[in-house]
């Protein structure tokens, strides 16, 4: 069940989608950024990268607290707390599935922890924090509904991993299919470069594999909702 033979072609559908100045590519340029820039130097900046990014994937839709509760200000503790990380613990950077251990695995749920609480006071977290992780950090896939909807039936006979959280078992779940897909996931990521903001080109640096296991949650997601979506109408 673990083995997919599909994720090289819907990562493909994904990359479509990524051009200079199309939606899919505004991952890139966060990546890019909190990867490589001096994030407290231009504060203001920092927190404009980042929510530009979160806005280009919804979080600010509709009822959503930061759509009506926030202004950039809001941003700025969390910038700081991601700031601090890059200056005493630069390492983090190097997180990623295939080296989740019981040590870094214990980092990203604590870092989920701490954005969580500067962030997301009392609100719903779990797409918006793992939104931030990904784009920041890129150690983990984003658990939004297209995700949840391909991972969760991948382990169906476990009914304690529905994705509905971040935790030890949905990370070592990932970690079992990253080791059940290895080969294409490895090679995607080796040839899969992030985009430039300024001149559209690519850059040195590889897409994540957490952000390929993204990429296809994601893609294959889209599918699953629309046949359900198309099944219950008459």
């Amino acid at each position: 069940m673990m083995k997919q033979e599909d994720i090289k072609e819907k990562v493909d559908l994904y990359l479509k989608n990524r051009e200079h100045k199309k939606r899919y590519a505004s991952f890139d340029y966060c990546f890019n950024y909190f990867k490589t820039s001096d994030i407290n130097k231009d504060l203001e900046k920092s927190c404009l990268v980042l929510a530009t990014y979160l806005a280009s994937w919804g979080m600010f839709r509709g009822s959503s607290f930061l759509l009506q509760e926030k202004s950039l200000a809001h941003f700025i503790p969390t910038i700081q707390y991601i700031n601090k990380l890059k200056n005493d613990r630069p390492e983090i950077w190097d997180i990623d599935v295939h080296n989740y251990n019981d040590q870094n695995i214990n980092t990203i749920l604590d870092i989920y922890k701490e954005i969580q609480e500067r962030f997301t006071e009392n609100h719903t977290h779990l797409t918006l924090v793992t939104k931030i992780l990904l784009g920041v950090f890129g150690f983990i896939p984003a658990f939004d509904r297209n995700f949840r909807s391909t991972f969760s039936r991948f382990f169906i006979d476990d009914k304690n991993c529905g994705f509905t959280k971040v935790d030890k078992n949905s990370l070592k779940y990932i970690k079992i299919f990253y080791e059940e897909n290895k080969e294409q996931i490895d090679d995607l990521s080796n040839k899969i470069y992030t985009i430039d903001f300024f001149d559209g080109k690519s850059t040195q640096t590889h897409y994540p594999k957490s952000k390929i296991i993204d990429m296809y949650g994601f893609q294959k997601g889209i599918e699953i909702e629309l046949q359900k979506k198309n099944k219950f109408q008459p």
